[in-house]
């Protein structure tokens, strides 16, 4: 791990050669990091290596190829048990990313524990991906949703409603580690400890967390967490899920195919025990590979680093931003995860997108799949600016100076 006080910022991004380029004749500066990252030339040795040397299907073959890539392919679930903490590389279960793992525990788990008059506990704050699932599961169980209120554009649980909300009903509580619309960092861990005490199950999303600080399951107390590869310098299309051994090996298949299976007659089969029997089908072998270079390559720089550094540039972007006149910021004041959203008076954030980039500017402008959170604040889309390790200080002095120049354009 590197010593942060010795970390040149500017020059890893050397390492990342799609930073070097212009957009539409100005150099590119990428805050659309929420919604996905950058990968770094160690990702993509990777991944071409993979593909050069090794490609082959993973445990079915006995040739050289094959155990190659199985190798490699459990290499990266005992690296990703390693990256968070978990006790054991078969609490880790591979997915397409976030939503999928969150899906696997709604349909499997939930389907399988939930009954009508039961209660799924969520957030205000939720992504979609922490929503809609539960929102297919009520339908099908008659189960209830409950939700955690946000208080206002500060953006905070309001944990003054957690004793009434905990109640002998609810079976599951779902939560988001790091908003990715307010930037808000949940205590996660006080909201499972007290969660377990009533014995109820918990689930953290991590998508905008994973990557960005150091993620320690044993710690937080979950019994399910998920990531996705392409948030933390990863590839698109993998994932991970980690369950507590304990749950995962009484929950039913999520999906049927081939390798999760130990025996098959005409009318019955036996699966594998967790995590195979959730990885039905060829796996996406070249993602956990690219995920697990990715992973060293973070873990050399050291999250807690990373950490500090977005940190400082999302306090450093919203005391600039909150200079400026006719702006609305939303999200806590201090203490927030590395983006800032905003609007400007009477423009529409697609505008300030659109503007933004044609000064080589990249934002992400909507709803940012928090519809419910933005009719909660009463607005149908914000604009965000998300930085990583590779963001500096001088990028967000030209991103504010470019919102004010798209202020004077509409005449502000």
């Amino acid at each position: 791990m590197m010593d942060a006080k010795r970390i040149d910022w500017s020059a890893l991004r050397k390492d990342f050669p799609i930073l070097d380029q212009q957009v539409h004749g100005k150099p590119l500066i990428y805050f659309d990091n929420a919604a996905t990252s950058q990968k770094p030339r160690a990702v993509i040795e990777a991944l071409r290596h993979y593909y050069e040397y090794d490609n082959a299907n993973v445990h079915r073959g006995i040739h050289e190829l094959s155990n190659r890539s199985t190798a490699a392919y459990e290499a990266a679930r005992a690296r990703a048990a390693k990256f968070i903490n978990a006790k054991t590389a078969e609490e880790i279960v591979f997915t397409r990313g976030t939503t999928e793992g969150i899906n696997l525990v709604a349909q499997s788990w939930g389907a399988k524990n939930l009954k009508a008059g039961d209660v799924i506990l969520l957030t205000e704050m939720e992504h979609h991906s922490n929503l809609v699932p539960w929102q297919l599961l009520a339908q099908r169980t008659g189960a209830k949703i409950a939700y955690v209120p946000v208080t206002g554009d500060e953006g905070l649980l309001d944990l003054s409603r957690l004793n009434s909300l905990l109640t002998p009903r609810v079976k599951i509580f779902s939560m988001v580690h790091i908003s990715n619309s307010l930037g808000t960092v949940n205590p996660v861990a006080d909201l499972c400890d007290r969660a377990r005490q009533l014995g109820i199950v918990t689930l953290v999303d991590g998508a905008q967390s994973a990557g960005h600080c150091p993620v320690d399951v044993q710690a937080i107390g979950c019994d399910f967490f998920a990531f996705s590869g392409h948030k933390i310098c990863g590839p698109t299309g993998i994932g991970v899920l980690y369950g507590r051994r304990k749950l995962l090996d009484t929950m039913p298949p999520y999906q049927g195919g081939g390798e999760m299976l130990l025996s098959v007659e005409y009318q019955k089969a036996e699966f594998k025990p967790a995590p195979h029997r959730f990885e039905a089908g060829t796996p996406d072998i070249s993602g956990p590979i690219g995920l697990h270079a990715a992973m060293d390559y973070l873990d050399a720089i050291g999250r807690e680093n990373i950490w500090e550094h977005d940190q400082d540039l999302a306090q450093y972007a919203y005391e600039k931003l909150a200079a400026l006149k006719d702006i609305r910021l939303f999200g806590p004041k201090t203490g927030r995860a590395g983006l800032v959203s905003f609007l400007l008076k009477g423009v529409h954030a697609h505008d300030v997108v659109t503007l933004a980039d044609q000064a080589g500017v990249a934002l992400r402008g909507g709803h940012h799949c928090t519809q419910p959170l933005m009719h909660k604040l009463g607005v149908e889309s914000t604009a965000r600016a998300s930085f990583y390790f590779y963001n500096t200080r001088a990028e967000v002095d030209r991103f504010v100076e470019v919102i004010r120049e798209i202020q004077k354009f509409f005449g502000q």
